[in-house]
């Protein structure tokens, strides 16, 4: 086994009297595909750049080996000391290629970039591509990249997979982009509460793993204290919580699907008037036959849409495709060149505003939620200012600390704590999850996975579009748009084409017969998956029942000074039981997908 490239011992670094991370132990070998995940504020960036050698630790040692080459793809590049791209590119060549400036020109044609564009005129997105250029052609040994999705649209995100999965260096990543991540990485540091945990696994294995972990401190600490429950940061709380919602949310969404694809061949009919009389009160927006155009580029050519009340609809495309035009059509900011848009009657919008204008630095938290009380309304319910807060990760203490004094992520949360606060029925959201911490995504997929209400959603994530949309809006190019039902791997699936799959290992917990590959010799489950499907829901349940009684034996005061055996054995239990149902979950869902996609082929 060669050794290590790179080696982190002992590293400890502090800003002000509180440690950032204390005692951090890792290594980085020559082909690591690597993400690395904590909460925002963890000192996540700060370690990437400890191990670029641009910030030094307090204290411990970094080794590098001799001839190790190290890029670092700074989370906001900064091209300034250059005039053009191609100026910036040809920097990052290896110096045994200093001369070889036709490979910045090849890159920069990959990526859709002039190389005579001028660095102060570029947008985040141009910039981003730049700064990717520059670092692919660095021939690192090391590739470090902190958020590198950021303003990328779904092709170019792609793009870059495909160019990473070729890498034959070492990767270092930190993003939120769930999907790029899955795709990519083969092992997990996991940044938390200043210490490194490392999972010589994947990311699609992270929040499984975290769980057990969180798990284990949790029955530690009820060893020491005699407490089961003690409230932890929300980011570590929501991980069960989420898995555990997340079954009745993807029954829900499938069902809302299936609904959405009855709606779009509706709208593919020559004569959408035959079903307003039962759509009456309910419709969002209806457009006709619209045409846009700026110049010779076409926008939208022929396109017609309905949208009914509780539609979750999806927008997607290449950056300068139109996406954010098709918006202001559909809500009637801008008018078309040709045909109609109608919208529905009462109607209560709302817009997230990604450039913030609704925060204001000199005001304080407390100020910028509140309209004078120390209630708020949130969406027609009243709620304590500091409870409300809670639910955005914010501690009391920060209630009147200045919007000015706020991270990114923080000033983020914030913005998300007030527009969604506002009585709305109707969601406009122009690519929300730029520049979000994955703590602030999960967040707000909360928050609409909750809300009743129609959403309209620009969005270059993958896994938020599948885990939100009924149904996905595609600007083809040249005017063509077409909705699918379903999510981004839906309308991939739809398309033809195979959606890529995560690296994974099999799962410790033993999957039953039906949860392995199927031969698809008709468009229908054999009995023996019909059967299974329908008795796992009652499986599940009554071991989801079995789980609460045994926390709740566990969570008496003084079950185990009492009877210290009888917990350790209630516990190996209560872990062989939270297995189980993990099992039958992943095998309910692979039957319910594998279902879907019969019954729609």
């Amino acid at each position: 086994m060669a050794p290590p490239l790179l080696t982190l011992q002992d590293i400890a670094l502090r800003y002000g009297p509180t440690p950032l991370f204390d005692g951090v132990e890792l290594y980085i070998g020559e082909r690591d595909r690597i993400c690395l995940v904590g909460r925002n504020g963890s000192g996540k960036s700060t370690l990437m750049k400890v191990i670029a050698g641009s910030v030094e630790a307090d204290s411990g040692e970094l080794f590098v080996q001799p001839g190790t080459h190290i890029t670092y793809l700074h989370q906001e590049p900064d091209l300034s000391q250059w005039k053009t791209v191609h100026d910036y590119v040809i920097t990052g060549l290896p110096e045994a290629s200093s001369e070889d400036h036709f490979q910045a020109d090849i890159i920069l044609e990959d990526i859709g970039l002039s190389p005579d564009l001028e660095t102060h005129n570029l947008s985040g997105g141009e910039r981003r591509r730049a700064a990717i250029a520059r670092a692919l052609i660095s021939e690192a040994d090391i590739l470090l990249l902190d958020e590198p999705t950021n303003h990328l649209d779904i092709a170019t995100i792609e793009w870059l997979e495909d160019r990473l999965k070729e890498f034959r260096g070492a990767l270092v990543i930190i993003s939120h982009d769930r999907a790029f991540l899955n795709n990519l990485t083969n092992t997990t540091f996991w940044l938390d509460r200043g210490k490194v945990r490392r999972l010589d696994k994947g990311f699609a294995h992270f929040e499984d793993w975290a769980e057990t972990i969180l798990e284990q401190e949790r029955i530690e600490r009820a060893k020491l204290d005699k407490l089961i429950e003690k409230e932890t940061d929300w980011s570590h709380k929501g991980i069960t919580a989420r898995r555990k919602r997340n079954m009745g949310r993807m029954r829900a969404l499938w069902a809302l699907r299936e609904e959405r694809a009855k709606q779009i061949k509706e709208t593919g009919q020559v004569k959408l008037e035959t079903d307003s009389g039962k759509t009456s009160g309910k419709k969002v927006i209806e457009a006709r036959k619209v045409y846009k155009s700026f110049g010779d580029k076409v926008i939208l050519r022929d396109f017609s849409l309905r949208i009914l009340r509780g539609d979750r609809i999806g927008i997607i495309g290449p950056n300068g495709a139109g996406k954010s035009t098709l918006l202001k059509i559909l809500t009637k900011e801008i008018e078309p060149d040709q045909g109609t848009v109608k919208l529905g009657t009462n109607l209560e919008p709302t817009y997230l505003d990604q450039q913030r204008g609704l925060l204001k630095d000199t005001n304080t938290v407390w100020e910028t939620l509140s309209d004078g009380g120390d209630h708020i309304m949130v969406r027609g319910h009243s709620k304590h200012i500091i409870s409300y807060m809670k639910d955005f990760l914010f501690d009391a203490g920060q209630a009147h600390t200045q919007v000015g004094a706020l991270s990114g992520g923080e000033r983020n949360r914030l913005l998300l704590a007030k527009t969604l606060a506002q009585p709305t029925n109707f969601l406009i959201l122009d690519e929300p999850t730029n520049d979000l911490d994955m703590d602030t995504l999960d967040l707000l997929q909360e928050t609409l996975n909750d809300y009743d209400g129609t959403l309209l959603l620009v969005s270059h994530d993958r896994d938020f579009l599948d885990r939100i949309v009924t149904s996905t809006i595609v600007m083809e190019g040249d005017g063509k748009v077409t909705e699918y039902a379903g999510g981004y791997q839906d309308y991939l699936r739809q398309r033809g084409d195979v959606a890529p799959q995560p690296e994974a290992e099999p799962a410790k917990a033993q999957k039953t017969e039906a949860a392995r590959p199927v031969k698809r010799e008709s468009n229908k489950l054999s009995f023996k998956h019909k059967d299974r499907l329908a008795k796992l829901p009652g499986e599940m349940a009554a071991l989801e029942q079995r789980i609460a009684k045994v926390e709740a034996k566990l969570g008496e005061p003084d079950f185990y000074s009492k009877d210290p055996d009888g917990f350790a054995l209630l516990s190996k239990d209560l872990e062989k039981s939270q297995t189980e149902l993990a099992a039958k979950e992943e095998e309910w869902l692979e039957l319910e997908m594998l279902r879907e996609e019969l019954e729609s082929s």
